[in-house]
């Protein structure tokens, strides 16, 4: 299928998922999210792909949803387009195939929550990671599910309260990126990495993939549907409305509690 928001390719067994809106730093709109997600699910039906890259084009992987999204809403459809937004949080945990995050600039938020769901993350020394939606009167509950199967709980309240930013080596530290490496050796270590595991017995990285998802001690799904129910439920408020307005107007937010 064709495709305006994503760029989609492969060679040697592997599939590329390009993310295409360098201009919006790469942020999440319904098209974005829904094209993303039907090229995952492309690439995990393609017989000729075992591995899956995800990467981007522009200075930045992703800076999160875009905030004109959060903007005259009833709470119901917050509820739908929220689950659009994590859609892919879903749907690489169900791929038998590995998804290999390639990440430059910013990955924040939702942005950031996309390179937590994918099973390996190759960073260069620039990028950083944030779930930074906190800072405009909302709360990156979706990337949590992902961050705190890495993480634990202490780490992910405080990432996910705080919304600070940490660097590529941080990441590294915490097991949130596998690799980090200079910028200009981002693309060669990546297709490296996926050269590696598309090497590998297709079956064998399947069982590996869904015993490791498996084993977890809560239900992914159940935990990243209730946490959507609970983002919808912010979206909707006086409080998620002042703090994307007041950011976009570049000043101090005033809250309400409601």
């Amino acid at each position: 299928m064709g495709y305006t928001n994503v760029l989609v390719d492969k060679q040697d067994l592997i599939g590329f998922i390009t993310l295409n809106r360098p201009e919006e730093m790469n942020t999440f709109n319904i098209p974005f999210a829904r094209e993303l997600n039907d090229a995952l699910w492309e690439m995990e039906n393609d017989p000729e792909v075992r591995v899956v890259v995800i990467r981007a084009i522009g200075k930045h992987f992703s800076t999160g949803i875009s905030l004109a999204e959060f903007k005259g809403k009833s709470n119901k459809e917050y509820r739908e387009f929220i689950r659009l937004m994590d859609e892919h949080n879903h749907t690489i945990s169900k791929m038998k195939k590995p998804v290999i995050a390639s990440v430059k600039g910013f990955a924040l938020a939702n942005g950031s929550g996309l390179s937590f769901a994918c099973d390996l993350t190759v960073a260069s020394e620039d990028a950083k990671f944030g779930t930074t939606a906190i800072n405009v009167g909302l709360i990156c509950l979706g990337p949590a599910a992902p961050l705190a199967r890495s993480l634990g709980r202490k780490k992910t309240l405080e990432m996910v309260l705080t919304g600070d930013i940490i660097t590529a080596a941080e990441a590294e530290r915490l097991g949130l990126v596998n690799k980090v490496v200079p910028k200009d050796q981002l693309e060669a270590a990546t297709l490296e990495l996926a050269t590696k595991l598309a090497a590998k017995s297709p079956l064998a990285l399947q069982i590996g993939k869904a015993g490791i998802y498996g084993m977890q001690d809560v239900p992914y799904h159940q935990a990243l549907d209730y946490l959507g129910e609970l983002f919808a439920a912010l979206c909707s408020t006086e409080d998620a409305e002042e703090g994307v307005k007041a950011f976009l107007e570049r000043r101090k937010p005033e809250w309400k509690g409601r």
